[in-house]
């Protein structure tokens, strides 16, 4: 199954994606993708309702805007320097164990939604990554049963303020936090419809000029490693989502010079199997 949410900021519906690329509200299937959602074996009854349910939905119109495929989760976490260039585009080593941080939730918003640059930024980045979807609780994971505690995969765009990140003391948090600098989505593609997830090509363009292509089979630490690791320090909920690192190609490692995000630019992205994303930057208005 493909999930979506759909309408206004805060107040989306929830809805599917065909195999046709139709979206249909799902409202009366009665629940949200939430923690709840994933905790109840949601994604097994929703496959059971939508048997007798589908041909009765209604088709979501053309230019509904769609938000984040998840509703917020509990906890946004992501992997620093997963691929090697990456790593040495950005002139550290490479690491020996998975390098985490944090987002936070608020963070989070739809595929098509704007960039917001924050107020004194002067390094607003891009990032695409392959982000993956707990489905239920995890704790103290073993890695050969990791895949039992998938319940999908999205595009996460994983925008980062570079001078806000290395700059401003503390952890890499505060790069990674302001408001809309979590694109997700548009789609949660259920684990059974991703046959390898270590063997997907990944892109991103910036005004039409592809900066980032490169393949998950270039992972350093893969995902069954990650959930493994994570379980060991924390316990993952259903909903979390772990955004898996980026390739090389981020304007900080852009030579000769870097570049960053200004007003006005399109950032266009995307990974076999799980869609594309498209945000423009703005100034945050509430700068």
């Amino acid at each position: 199954m493909k999930l979506i949410r759909f309408g206004e900021k805060g107040k989306e519906l929830p809805g599917i994606q065909t195999s046709e690329g139709k979206y249909l509200d799902c409202s009366g299937f009665g629940e949200d993708w939430n923690e709840a959602f994933f905790d109840s074996n949601g994604l097994d009854r929703l496959s059971d309702w939508l048997k007798s349910n589908q041909d009765k939905l209604k088709e979501i119109l053309t230019g509904a805007r769609l938000g984040s495929p998840i509703a917020r989760p509990s906890k946004i976490i992501c992997i620093g320097l997963n691929y090697r260039k990456h790593a040495e585009e950005a002139g550290m080593a490479v690491p020996e164990v998975p390098i985490i941080f944090m987002k936070a939730t608020s963070s989070l918003c739809g595929p098509f939604d704007p960039i917001l640059i924050p107020k004194n930024s002067v390094k607003t980045d891009w990032e695409v990554e392959l982000a993956v979807v707990i489905g239920k609780k995890a704790k103290y994971v073993k890695k050969e049963n990791a895949y039992d505690y998938i319940a999908g995969y999205c595009l996460h765009n994983d925008v980062s303020e570079r001078d806000f990140q290395l700059h401003h003391g503390g952890q890499w948090v505060k790069g990674k936090s302001a408001d809309h600098f979590a694109p997700l989505g548009p789609v949660l593609v259920t684990r059974d419809e991703i046959k390898d997830p270590h063997n997907l090509r990944l892109w991103l363009k910036l005004n039409g000029k592809t900066l980032q292509h490169s393949s998950t089979s270039d992972l350093i630490f893969d995902i069954p490693t990650l959930i493994a690791h994570l379980s060991q320090y924390m316990t993952l909920l259903p909903g979390d989502v772990i955004s898996t690192g980026t390739p090389a190609g981020v304007g900080m490692g852009l030579k000769p010079e870097p570049q960053y995000l200004k007003e006005g630019d399109v950032v266009e992205l995307g990974i076999e199997g799980l869609g594309i994303s498209k945000q423009v930057a703005i100034n945050d208005p509430e700068a």
